[in-house]
């Protein structure tokens, strides 16, 4: 592949100079990027509490594990939606491949919450050991659809607002 003179590969090049700014945003600041820390929070609380349920044996860990996992699903497809809604609209975003890798992660994610919640719903006897494998699991989930998110962020600067201000 041949270089420019700056050194840079030319689609990469061509990469960087798609806009990143979001699309979705109030006063500057992206939407998806606000929405995300509930359901982050929520897969980790519902691990939480099958830990505590599997220790302790009270049944309030369940209720509890039921409530946090149907939160999380709840907020997990609002933040889904917001993002796929920046995916479309914003062809800065769809460039990048670790968009790709992040919109799969969460979307993988969001169906681990939901299996993970409709067996709380169907069968909570079988919280342990189903529901805990799949709270680990949506925390795994968790870990790399967060990381691919920070990536863009970080590497990218998707969403990021700069200005002259100060």
């Amino acid at each position: 592949m041949s270089e420019t003179t700056s050194g840079k590969s030319p689609v990469l090049q061509r990469v960087a100079e798609k806009d990143v700014s979001s699309a979705i945003a109030v006063a500057g600041h992206p939407i998806h990027a606000m929405s995300v820390h509930f359901p982050i929070a929520l897969v980790i609380a519902t691990l939480g509490c099958d830990l505590f349920y599997w220790w302790s044996g009270d049944p309030f860990w369940l209720r509890a594990g039921l409530w946090s996992a149907g939160a999380a699903l709840g907020f997990g497809v609002i933040a889904a939606m917001v993002g796929t809604m920046e995916l479309i609209f914003v062809p800065g975003i769809r460039a990048r491949a670790a968009s790709w890798t992040h919109a799969i992660a969460a979307m993988m994610l969001i169906s681990i919450i939901a299996t993970n919640w409709g067996l709380r719903l169907a069968s909570p006897d079988q919280v342990l050991p189903v529901g805990l494998f799949l709270s680990v699991l949506g925390s795994i989930f968790t870990g790399l659809a967060g990381w691919h998110g920070g990536k863009l962020i970080l590497h990218h600067g998707v969403g990021i607002m700069v200005s002259d201000d100060e």
